[in-house]
C-alpha cells in the first residue's frame, strides 16, 4: 500500500476493500478529533475519509506467510462521516455571535487551519459533504459557505435515528433492551463526535432526552462485582503488570482482571517509521 511507503516494517491493517474504480493509493492525514480537539490520524483514500486506530495486546506478534511481524498490533480503518470531521472547523469559521448567524466563508479559507495542512486536501469532500449542513452561495465559480444550526440539528437527528434502527440488527442485547435504552445508546455514540456545546446539548433538547440522567439510570440497574460497601469501581489505568491485588472480606487475596491499556491512534507509528527511514 503506497501509504506506507516510508515504512521498512510490514504491519497488519484491518480496513474496509477498496474501491475498484480507485488506484488503492492514500494519504494519512492529521486533522483534530470533533470532540477532544486533540490530534488524531485519518486516512483519506478513493475519495473517501476512514479513522485509524491500533490495539496492542501486552505480548504477540504476526505471522504472515514466512515473515513474522514483531509488532503485534492490529491496526483498523474504519469509515467515518467527514460532516462530523469538518463541523467543527466550520464552526469556528462562520464566527457565530449570540443570535447572529454569522459570515459566509470561501471553502479554502474555511478549510485552512493552522498546524493541520491536512484539511486542505479534504477540499473535494468538503463540498460535496457540507451542504447538508450549511447555507452556501455561488459566486462565479467560488463557493462561500456558512452552517445552519437547523439543518445540523435535522442531520443529527437523521443520524440518531439511522443508528437507532441499526443497533438492534447488531446484537441481541440491544434488540431486547427498551427503545428509550437504544435511543440513549445511539445519542452516546453519536455524541463521541460531537462536543458538548453546542451540538450535543442541542441534539439532547431536541430528542428531550437528558443523557448524563438516563446513563446514571441504567447504571443503577447493575449490580457490582465488589462485595465491599463502597460502591464498586473500575480504573482502566492500572501498574505496569495490569494487575492490582485486593484483600476480600475472608482474607485471601484476589487479583484484579488485567486490563490492556497499549490502545492508541496510530500516528504514533507513522511518525516513528518516518524519522527511522529517514
Amino acid at each position: 500500500m503506497s501509504w506506507w511507503g516510508d515504512v521498512d516494517e510490514t504491519r497488519v491493517l484491518v480496513a474496509p476493500e477498496g474501491n475498484t474504480n480507485g488506484n488503492g493509493s492514500g494519504n494519512v492525514l492529521s486533522l483534530r478529533h470533533p470532540k477532544s480537539g486533540n490530534k488524531a490520524c485519518y486516512l483519506y483514500v478513493d475519495g473517501g475519509l476512514l479513522e485509524l486506530h491500533w490495539f496492542k495486546q501486552s505480548y504477540g506478534s504476526w505471522f504472515l506467510g514466512d515473515y513474522v511481524s514483531e509488532d503485534g498490533r492490529l491496526y483498523t480503518a474504519t469509515p467515518v462521516d467527514p460532516v462530523f470531521i469538518l463541523l467543527p472547523i466550520f464552526e469556528e469559521a462562520r464566527m457565530k455571535k449570540e443570535d447572529d448567524t454569522g459570515k459566509f466563508r470561501q471553502l479554502e479559507e474555511i478549510i485552512y487551519v493552522q498546524g493541520y495542512p491536512g484539511y486542505q486536501q479534504l477540499a473535494s469532500i468538503a463540498e460535496q459533504s457540507m451542504q447538508i449542513v450549511c447555507d452556501f452561495r455561488e459566486i462565479g465559480s467560488t463557493k462561500f459557505f456558512r452552517l445552519n444550526d437547523t439543518k445540523v440539528l435535522s442531520w443529527l437527528c437523521y443520524k440518531v435515528h439511522q443508528l437507532r434502527q441499526v443497533l438492534p440488527t447488531l446484537d441481541k442485547n440491544y434488540a431486547a433492551q427498551t427503545q428509550k435504552a437504544t435511543l440513549v445508546d445511539a445519542v452516546s455514540i453519536i455524541g463521541e463526535y460531537l462536543k458538548e456545546e453546542p451540538w450535543l446539548n442541542l441534539l439532547c433538547s431536541n430528542l428531550k432526552l437528558s443523557l448524563q440522567d438516563e446513563v446514571r439510570s441504567q447504571a443503577t440497574g447493575i449490580l457490582p462485582f465488589s462485595t465491599d460497601s463502597g460502591p464498586a469501581s473500575f480504573d482502566p489505568i492500572q501498574d505496569k503488570a495490569g494487575i492490582e491485588k485486593k484483600t476480600t472480606r475472608n482474607g485471601r487475596l484476589t487479583k484484579k482482571a488485567k486490563v490492556e491499556k497499549n490502545t492508541q491512534n496510530i500516528k504514533d507509528m507513522f511518525s516513528r517509521a518516518s524519522r527511522k527511514g529517514s
